[in-house]
């Protein structure tokens, strides 16, 4: 269960995110949406959700975000430096609820 300070800090963290993939980390040929942050008790570690349009190779595309990582965690940081005192720990997931939504709409197609 989330607290309301953990609620606050993920919509925070989303929003500057959000920003950050659209502003300042150029990946050709995708456009990258944060879908949902979740960050632990403790404020350590912040696990990111990303939906990733339009490539078919998104674990490529995910794997040169994670080699950004330590960039993003640190234009992360100048951005919520007076909300909060350690920047979290990012880790990245790909969020794959569009596709899951399109398979069931295909199946129900079918019927």
């Amino acid at each position: 269960m989330e607290t309301t300070r953990q609620q606050k800090i993920n919509s925070l963290l989303q929003k500057d995110l959000a920003d950050i993939f659209l502003r300042e980390i150029v990946i050709t040929g995708t456009m990258i949406s944060v879908t949902r942050v979740n960050i632990t008790s403790d404020m350590s570690i912040a696990r990111v959700n990303l939906s990733i349009f339009p490539t078919k190779d998104k674990d490529a595309v995910l794997k040169q975000i994670k080699q950004k990582r330590q960039e993003i965690r640190r234009l992360l940081g100048m951005r919520i430096k007076h909300q909060l005192r350690i920047t979290p720990d990012l880790q990245f997931f790909i969020d794959d609820t569009l596709d899951r939504i399109d398979r069931i709409d295909q199946l129900l197609s079918n019927l």
